[in-house]
């Protein structure tokens, strides 16, 4: 036996932690037939991986585990008896009773809530490894997937994108044979996961993922490698899980012959032995030491069942949903301060200049925004100033940098992702709906991220580059939606959502970029989020809208001013200011909610809803929607024309004077 230099105190407690996890999964699988947890995902014959890699780690080093991780969370010494609370769905388990199982983290822990989709945990791995590299820490991050998740692209971007960047993080693969019931031989083709390692340009290796010292040993090295020359690595362990997916999933899909072999395998009855032979470990000792822990998981889970039942507290869960937002010092009121006449363009730009300067921990990144500044020059000339390292060109992984910027979070920084366009933000969709939005909710950790999405129609780009996809966020708790439109408003706004620990999308509309011109302070300021802004006052209609549909609404305005229009720009979409809506409703009677994006299931179907149910009284007339067509954005600039609200907005507000 190599004691990799341990002595028999720690080989011993190695054992003990090898082998607790194993006995905490018996006591589950009773409490699971008891009908005291709802779900368990095994990870018996398993447990070498997950302990051999968190004890090789440092206590204050990220890992992002999943669901059969267990011997992650016993590692890090994590409360048994809160732990069994979170199983249970009570409210002192790590996520208040609104996760399963180890659908959670805990920044105490230095441990990262997963995700049911697994691949999207590795970006967020490469993000907090970039947050090391760029505080200048020695210091890895561990990131697990299984052999199935290597098939999904996260594995790919992430890998790439560590690899490019020169991160140090450790992907470790637990190849357990089986994706739920899909064989290796319907994964891949390769001989091995390992291999795949070289196509990123990094070092990979197998090792046998069921002898604990080989793993302890390997991840311990592996981690000292990542550090010292600043690069990622893969390693494959090799093991089997005696259980199914899930409980309730079961194992006939597995040949038996395979849980002979493995069982000759077993994890902990190997090191077990091994200690036994080497007399590092006495037969008296063992059975003392099994005895105590599973006295421990009784007086733990003892604990666990004094702790308070569910409260249902509708206020509260609500509250928690969104981290509490400020404006860390900017001023809102911009009254009498000095401003010049800049375009909307230079208006954002000069808002990422001032917060970078005001956040050192900020990092903005993209698909070619350093030197050449962007698709549309929004970020030109701030590489030079600010450097590559803040200022960060991506290879073209939506979903990875998305989720790198959440990892950046994970040791306080911020960060601001621009999608080359709106459009393409559906490559990310996964990391922003399911990853950033709810985030805090699940765990309280904060997700200091803006997604600048330029967007919209008008300039002939077709379907892929003009698509208005605001309401893909609106709907989804826990984001943030902004859309300015003024350069006042897109300074403002900007700088207040760099400053908001949540998750913000910030939509600019291409065609307001060096259409449109304003007075903006030249000091740092905040626009608050979920303010809408009146625009001009009026008595026979008003005109709720924002974007594009602001300027459409002026215009006309200019155009009809035997019409006393009121026209509101809601500038935040969610959250919406429903004071600010109703006043207009009051003071109007009759309502048009405008917006570029379709009809169908857009932002104004919200706001009509909304008005209908709590303005009813207060209305002269139907609400009226005015909005684009229910097709995809057409390419011929005629056709474009007649698809856009604006050639339909004469026809609504004449419809609506007519009541």
């Amino acid at each position: 036996m190599d004691r990799k230099g341990l002595g028999t105190d720690q080989l011993q407690e190695m054992y003990r932690q090898l082998l607790y996890p194993r006995l905490i999964e018996e006591k589950m699988l009773i409490l699971l037939r008891q009908g005291k947890i709802s779900k368990w995902f095994s990870g018996v014959g398993q447990e070498a991986i997950a302990v051999g890699a968190t004890l090789a780690m440092q206590p204050d080093e990220w890992i992002m585990p999943l669901h059969r991780n267990l011997g992650v969370f016993t590692a890090r010494n994590m409360p048994l008896s809160r732990l069994f609370m979170q199983w249970q769905g009570m409210q002192e388990g790590y996520s208040k009773g609104r996760e399963r199982s180890f659908h959670f983290g805990s920044r105490e822990h230095s441990i990262c809530g997963m995700i049911s989709h697994l691949g999207p945990q590795l970006a967020v791995a490469a993000g907090a490894a970039l947050a090391y590299r760029l505080k200048k820490e020695s210091r890895a991050v561990l990131a697990f997937s299984g052999e199935g998740g290597t098939s999904e692209g996260d594995f790919h971007e992430a890998l790439n994108v560590a690899a490019v960047w020169d991160l140090p993080v450790i992907f470790l693969v637990e190849n357990n044979g089986y994706a739920l019931s899909t064989p290796v031989q319907e994964q891949f083709r390769c001989l091995s996961i390992a291999e795949k390692a070289r196509g990123y340009g990094m070092e990979g290796v197998t090792i046998d993922g069921n002898d604990l010292l080989a793993v302890y040993d390997t991840i311990k090295g592996v981690r000292e490698y990542c550090i010292r020359y600043q690069k990622p690595y893969l390693v494959e362990c090799m093991t089997f899980r005696m259980r199914g997916h899930e409980e309730a999933s079961g194992t006939k899909y597995v040949p038996p012959e395979l849980f002979t072999l493995w069982a000759q395998k077993d994890p902990v009855a190997q090191y077990e032995q091994q200690l036994l032979k080497e007399e590092l470990l006495t037969e008296d000792k063992a059975i003392a030491i099994r005895r105590a822990l599973k006295q421990q998981i009784e007086e733990e889970l003892a604990k666990a069942e004094e702790g308070s039942l569910l409260t249902i507290d509708t206020a509260e869960e609500l509250r928690s949903v969104y981290a509490i937002a400020g404006t860390a010092g900017l001023t809102t009121d911009t009254n009498g301060m000095p401003a010049t006449e800049q375009r909307f363009v230079e208006a954002i730009r000069e808002g990422l200049f001032q917060s970078l300067e005001r956040n050192e921990g900020l990092v903005v990144m993209g698909q070619d925004i350093a030197e050449y500044g962007g698709a549309f020059k929004v970020t030109e000339g701030l590489a030079a100033v600010f450097g590559k390292e803040r200022i960060r060109n991506t290879p073209i992984c939506e979903s990875a940098v998305v989720g790198a910027a959440l990892g950046l979070c994970l040791e306080g920084k911020r960060a601001v992702v621009e999608m080359q366009f709106a459009d393409f933000v559906s490559m990310g969709f996964n990391q922003i709906v399911n990853n950033l939005a709810k985030t805090h909710y699940r765990w309280g950790q904060p997700a200091n991220v803006v997604i600048r999405m330029p967007t919209g129609a008008g300039v002939g780009a077709g379907p892929f580059h003009s698509q208005s996809n605001e309401a893909w966020f609106a709907h989804t708790p826990g984001l943030k939606v902004v859309y300015p439109s003024t350069p006042a408003d897109a300074k403002g706004l900007l700088m207040a959502a760099i400053e908001d620990p949540n998750p913000v999308l910030f939509f600019e509309h291409k065609a307001l970029y060096r259409s449109i011109s304003g007075p903006v302070p030249g000091e740092p300021y905040a626009v608050e989020i979920g303010k809408a802004r009146w625009v001009r006052g009026g008595e026979d209609v008003a005109i709720i809208t924002y974007g594009m549909g602001v300027i459409w609404a002026e215009d006309y305005a200019a155009a009809h001013p035997e019409i006393s229009l009121e026209i509101l720009d809601l500038r935040s979409l969610l959250p919406l200011d429903y004071e600010a809506i109703r006043t207009s409703v009051k003071r109007t009677g009759k309502v048009l909610v405008l917006h570029e994006d379709t009809l169908t299931g857009g932002v104004g179907a919200e706001v009509a809803a909304w008005i209908g149910e709590h303005c009813f009284n207060m209305l002269d007339a139907p609400v009226l929607r005015c909005a684009s067509l229910d097709t995809p954005v057409p390419f011929n600039v005629e056709l474009e024309k007649n698809f856009l609200a604006k050639q339909r907005l004469e026809q609504a507000v004449e419809e609506l004077m007519g009541y």
